[in-house]
């Protein structure tokens, strides 16, 4: 199974609890912050997925496969949840839904649509891979050594918080990810419908969700709504976490 954090509720309520699902080359741990904050009133659970920090190293990394690591969470936690999921995380979770909707009571996807993109990230992959780990003690001398080929310092954090520096290794399957990367920026044309109370967040600067995309995403999602939050980019969790936070508060605790 998926290697899960548990965030227990402060003050525990009858809602089910919320489970977060991070996106390609994230971790569960990018969403403690996030967790935290919700956890104030509901007990969260974020995941590892499958390829991704402590959870297992498999040969795949279809949709289909992380819906069905999902459900098993789910059920292993209860059987029902809110379910948040971002950027390749959300289209598992829209997958889930899709498929095995009665785990789930209501779901946001933030910043991410039912449809192929054309956002390759396998350079990402051969960038981590060809990063020089012989010797490495520290994370600072890694971000030194990652600039020489990555100029944005906020991706190298990213990135940097899968790096094992104890072990000498990522702790992502880079291989398998680059290898499933038409799987991740496609789309694999589920067919089905979810009626339970969907949320599309977007970032307002992000171009992921756009308007041609909503009439595919209320095909599926007939209950969908869609929302924006302010001076935020596809990281819309990062760029603005305290409107990030109460949204998804707001809308799963209605």
């Amino acid at each position: 199974m998926l290697n899960t954090v548990t965030f227990p509720a402060e003050t525990p309520s009858d809602l089910p609890p919320i489970l977060i699902v991070h996106g390609l080359y994230g971790s569960a741990r990018n969403w403690g912050g996030i967790a935290r904050g919700l956890a104030k009133s509901r007990t969260v659970l974020t995941v590892d997925q499958r390829n991704h920090g402590e959870s297992p190293h498999l040969p795949t990394q279809s949709y289909p496969d992380m819906a069905a690591d999902l459900a098993e969470v789910i059920r292993a936690n209860g059987g029902l949840v809110d379910l948040l999921g971002h950027s390749m995380g959300g289209k598992a979770a829209m997958q889930l839904a899709l498929t095995d909707g009665g785990l789930v009571r209501r779901l946001i996807v933030a910043d991410i649509a039912p449809v192929a993109y054309g956002h390759d990230q396998s350079h990402h992959a051969r960038t981590m891979r060809a990063l020089d780990l012989t010797g490495l003690t520290s994370r600072g001398e890694a971000d030194r050594r990652l600039a020489a080929t990555l100029d944005d310092p906020g991706l190298r954090a990213f990135f940097l918080q899968s790096l094992d520096l104890k072990a000498g290794r990522w702790k992502l399957n880079l291989d398998v990810l680059e290898a499933e990367m038409p799987k991740l920026v496609g789309w694999p044309e589920t067919e089905g419908r979810w009626d339970g109370p969907a949320l599309f967040l977007s970032g307002s600067k992000s171009d992921y969700v756009l308007p041609e995309h909503r009439e595919n995403i209320r095909h599926l999602f007939p209950d969908a709504r869609f929302a924006k939050i302010p001076g935020a980019g596809h990281w819309l969790h990062a760029d603005n976490p305290r409107a990030f936070e109460e949204t998804v508060r707001i809308f799963f605790n209605s």
